[in-house]
């Protein structure tokens, strides 16, 4: 029946209690006992648990009673909050037919609560705002009010006051979703369409598909159709999520769940794909399909070249459970055998990183991370270029291009300034302003991704002393004056340290490289230089002295001519040896680029 079915998603801006309010909800729904209860029951990855965040989006099938009696099946979709993985929420939303919008009683509203209101105004849905941690002693409900209804537009009086910590207010949730969130609108009788918001991979089982039902029925047994490429599948068990998984004959069209085929490999299964019947299939997939693309691209190595085969084992392990990474082989004179990565965002790239390390023992080091840069050539021809060593020749180079985002940025007024500072050192351009309440402004900057992959976030936190919030969406390509910047050491280009960046940046990024190698790199028994470049123009120096021995100290007065001779011979010694010598960089080298405090 699906009068008696609600699917339902919880978003929030980061830090805002999704998780522990879906641990509440669990609790009260009895599917998990004191004895086996822990906190972030939907989180599984201990990177998860340490970070608070949400990386891979889990569903569970909540069984709720009124007050008359009427058994209800919630189904809680769950959605990962970080703005890197905006299309899996995107999915998951499609597959809702209302959400819980979170706000912090003590923050506020925040950039990613108003992007996840986009999204579900989007796909049409049912929105209850949740004010949360209300039991805070900094807890300011009625500025929190206010901000629903400036902000975000909704009414304050239909708003739920709830302290996921303590449980206060579950219930009035649990009211609020079966009376306010509609049930699905649905179809059985049409050929079977279901969405694929998420998928899994389990080492006995493999590949498990959770699925939404919007119309048709799912039986077990049946042959089904991925419709994006044609692979057919026959279903091996399918059912509901209730934190194991509880087997059932039939999915109708409403249902949330999940189905196991013989889908040996996540990457066979494409997030917001259409399932159908193979025998029967329907005529046109379900909108809002996409292939996710990667924005970030760096390199990988081993620190050891001897644990090359075990690296290749570890990503090819990983992929099993994170399809999003893409990844291909690569070589670095100065690093060895490695892969080049794409990533859909920073984050994604640290999870993948601290993943490979924690999970499968890998110790790694990893190159600048660097984005898609279009290259329009004279011959006509656009090259696309992610990696510093494919940079095309700079006479044959027409036109360059490099991919924008429109970035929001939510933060008290008081900061303003340091913020638009901040913005304009990045090459922000096209600012909007909007204040949505007092003592709060809303910023809109279009931004360089090159100039946000680093450590943007991490500044604009420290200047708004953690008061500031950050969400972007991407803005296409804009012309742009980029050149490759080579690092020398010792007159030979390191290509592991090569990178691409705008022109009026490249001045600054050299004289870090360089001060930053200066500190790393161990002194010689020559004179180390070490240098940016842009083809043979040298842009910043910073010079490694070398070891000096004393060599006139056994010379005690005499004439100054026998000092002289001995100087000389110590210089045409050195001269030699720095022809013929070979300067090891240090792992730590490769790392501290990588750290731009100072930037």
């Amino acid at each position: 029946m699906t009068k008696t079915i609600r699917n339902f998603s919880i978003v929030a801006h980061i830090d805002h209690g999704k998780s522990t309010l879906a641990d509440r909800l669990i609790q009260k729904a009895g599917l998990v006992n004191e004895r086996d209860f822990r906190d972030q029951m939907l989180d599984d990855l201990d990177i998860e648990r340490e970070r608070g965040i949400t990386v891979k989006s889990n569903t569970v099938t909540l069984p709720y009673q009124d007050a008359d009696g009427t058994e209800y099946h919630l189904n809680l979709i769950d959605t990962p909050g970080h703005v890197d993985f905006t299309y899996e929420v995107s999915r998951a939303l499609a597959a809702c037919e209302g959400i819980l919008l979170l706000v912090d009683a003590a923050q506020g509203v925040q950039a990613q609560t108003l992007a996840h209101l986009y999204s579900a105004m989007e796909h049409d849905l049912e929105i209850i705002p949740v004010i949360n941690k209300i039991d805070l002693p900094s807890a300011d409900i009625e500025s929190a009010r206010e901000q629903i209804e400036s902000d975000l537009g909704l009414s304050a009086d239909d708003a739920v006051l709830c302290s996921a910590k303590t449980g206060e207010g579950v219930d009035a949730i649990f009211a609020a979703v079966v009376e306010r969130i509609p049930a699905p609108k649905v179809d059985e009788k049409r050929p079977l369409r279901a969405l694929v918001f998420d998928a899994r991979y389990d080492s006995f089982r493999g590949t498990i598909v959770s699925v939404r039902v919007m119309e048709g029925i799912l039986r077990a047994k049946e042959s089904i159709q991925l419709m994006s490429n044609q692979a057919v599948y026959n279903i091996e068990e399918l059912g509901h999520h209730c934190l194991v998984r509880q087997p059932a004959k039939h999915l109708a069209a409403g249902d949330v769940g999940y189905l196991i085929g013989n889908i040996k490999r996540i990457s066979d299964v494409s997030i917001g794909d259409t399932i159908t019947l193979a025998e029967n299939p329907a005529t046109e997939p379900l909108a809002g399909f996409k292939l996710v693309k990667p924005v970030v691209f760096s390199s990988l190595y081993p620190i050891s070249s001897d644990d090359y085969p075990s690296l290749v084992e570890a990503l090819e392990k990983y992929v099993l459970n994170d399809a999003s990474l893409i990844y291909e082989k690569d070589s670095s004179a100065a690093l060895g055998q490695g892969f080049r990565c794409g990533y859909l965002g920073l984050l994604h790239l640290e999870i993948v990183q601290e993943r490979l390390e924690r999970e499968f023992d890998q110790a790694i080091i990893m190159t600048m991370p660097s984005v898609q840069y279009h290259f329009r050539l004279k011959s006509g021809e656009t090259v696309v270029v992610d990696n510093p060593q494919y940079y095309p020749d700079p006479m044959q180079i027409e036109a360059s291009e490099e991919p924008y985002i429109r970035a929001n940025i939510m933060i008290p007024e008081r900061y303003m300034g340091v913020v638009m500072e901040l913005c304009r050192q990045r090459r922000g351009e096209n600012s909007d302003f909007h204040y949505p309440a007092p003592g709060r402004i809303e910023v809109k900057f279009d931004l360089p991704l090159a100039e946000v992959i680093f450590d943007f976030y991490d500044k604009l936190k420290s200047v708004t002393q953690g008061y500031g919030s950050f969400d972007y969406d991407m803005a296409g390509y804009r012309e742009s004056d980029l050149v490759k910047l080579d690092i020398l050491v010792n007159g030979e280009p390191v290509d592991a340290l090569a990178t691409m960046v705008h022109k009026e940046r490249a001045r600054t990024r050299g004289v870090q490289i360089c001060d930053r190698l200066k500190k790393e790199i161990p002194r010689q028994m020559f004179k180390i230089a070490i240098q940016a470049a842009i083809g043979r123009t040298v842009i910043s120096r910073s010079t490694i002295n070398a070891f000096r021995k004393d060599v006139t100290a056994k010379c005690y007065g005499g004439d100054i001519s026998r000092k002289r001779k001995l100087l000389e011979k110590q210089k045409k010694g050195k001269k030699r040896m720095k022809m013929v010598g070979q300067v090891e960089i240090p792992q730590s080298a490769f790392v501290s680029i990588l750290k731009t405090d100072d930037n």
